[in-house]
């Protein structure tokens, strides 16, 4: 299809399904209304979900052409300030941690990296039936990203030996998947987000480097913040522990100032939860 109607196809897709309002865009409103200080989901809530909408639709139509992408179009498109943190401590042999939340389209950012001469490793949720977590591997790894599934300590010791070997990892970091989450203050509540990030970091010595995303038109956005450092007191776990709540403080500025870009669907604070935390 030609890409013009594919666009307005996935425009249309997003409209209905945010009229339709079910689960997921109602937790979306719940989410937003979070970033924006409200108390209930009103008129602004509602308009501010549809730019969202309009915003992940856009994403998974990109993640679907993006083999067809060319580089200058992944390069030329896309507008990065800050990324010269990543390239000093990678050619200086230091692996680097890029933690990211799920904003904007981090596969091209990932494609962007690739590009640029540095392939990476990121991990997956596993997805049923196995046949379309496969597939969603086989298609990542197309584009020059090693794929891990997210689950079990086999990844993690794959990461840290990635790291050490001066290679970047890529994690999006913003809901936790794992039963180890760390509680931390976003957005004026408890939310819970996985620490494997700040783990990685105290474990290798490696770069913990936030970076969040947007659209700007027809242009890719991504903003490389300053590196979160490793505390230089504290337990292991309170490291870890510090270490998680300022990549959410970063988070939380980046979400506050492109929330449209924000593709937040699923449950993130510890209210949303249930009773368990769960």
């Amino acid at each position: 299809m030609p890409e013009r109607a594919a666009r307005g196809l996935f425009t249309a897709m997003a409209d209905r399904t945010w009229h339709r309002r079910g689960r997921g865009v109602r937790q979306l409103e719940r989410n937003l209304r979070r970033v924006l200080g409200k108390d209930a989901v009103d008129a602004e809530v509602r308009a501010l979900s549809k730019k969202v909408m309009r915003s992940y639709f856009r994403y998974w139509l990109e993640v679907f052409r993006l083999p067809e992408y060319d580089r200058d179009r992944i390069v030329g498109r896309m507008r990065v300030t800050g990324h010269e943190k990543i390239f000093a401590n990678l050619e200086a042999g230091r692996g680097v941690i890029l933690a990211l939340p799920h904003m904007g389209n981090y596969e091209q950012a990932g494609a962007w990296l690739v590009h640029q001469g540095h392939p990476f490793t990121t991990v997956a949720e596993l997805l049923k039936p196995e046949s379309l977590f496969k597939r969603f591997v086989e298609f990542r790894e197309s584009l020059g990203m090693e794929v891990l599934a997210h689950k079990g300590a086999s990844a993690f010791g794959r990461m840290a030996q990635r790291l050490r070997d001066g290679r970047p990892v890529c994690l999006v970091v913003d809901r936790d998947l794992t039963e180890s989450g760390i509680d931390v203050e976003f957005f004026g509540a408890t939310a819970r987000m996985p620490g494997v990030a700040a783990a990685l970091a105290v474990q290798t010595g490696a770069a913990l480097i936030p970076v969040t995303l947007w659209y700007e038109g027809e242009y890719w956005a991504a903003r490389v913040h300053d590196e979160v450092p490793v505390p230089e007191s504290g337990t292991r776990q309170e490291r870890v522990r510090a270490m998680t709540q300022e990549v959410a403080a970063v988070f939380e500025e980046g979400i506050a100032a492109h929330p449209e870009d924000w593709h937040m669907l699923q449950k993130v604070w510890v209210e949303d939860l249930g009773e368990a935390g769960r």
